[in-house]
């Protein structure tokens, strides 16, 4: 029960504005630092939420860029749904623009580094996603009734 009260006091917390400042600087350094030292093995957000490191080639500058990311496995165990809230912030986030650039990437998940193939959502696609999401994750509501643009959702898919 407590795990319980304690998650919807998180999920809470994560639709404030003040979390939406904050939360960018200080989640992802914490998740790449706890992540680099324990050998790729722990993520402190993936606590709350599945988690991954998406390692993504730049859009522009086309040097690898690392970035600790919330996700949701699919069933299958070989692909999961991306979600460029940006907690809830104005600009779409940089590592959607890397992808939709260079859509072949990899993860870390549970310690595997695994190559992927990222595909953006788009119609009836991204609208079932989106519900699945909301029901694993209903902040996701607000960060985008705080935005005016539509927030990305990838699919990621493990390649060969």
């Amino acid at each position: 029960m407590a795990l319980a009260a304690g998650a919807r006091f998180v999920q809470k917390m994560s639709t404030t504005r003040a979390f939406a400042r904050v939360a960018p600087h200080v989640i992802p350094a914490l998740d790449r630092g706890v992540h680099r030292l324990t050998r790729g093995k722990v993520l402190l957000s993936a606590q709350l939420l599945p988690g991954v490191i998406l390692t993504s080639t730049g859009a522009r500058s086309g040097l690898p860029r690392r970035t600790p990311l919330a996700c949701m496995p699919e069933g299958d165990g070989g692909s999961w749904l991306l979600v460029g809230s940006n907690f809830g912030r104005t600009g779409h986030p940089a590592w959607t623009h890397n992808l939709l650039a260079h859509p072949g990437a990899s993860i870390s998940w549970k310690g595997r580094d695994i190559p992927v193939t990222a595909h953006l959502l788009t119609g009836e696609d991204r609208a079932a996603a989106w519900r699945a999401l909301l029901g694993f994750w209903p902040p996701y509501a607000t960060y985008q009734s705080r935005v005016a643009r539509e927030i990305r959702l990838f699919r990621i898919t493990m390649t060969c």
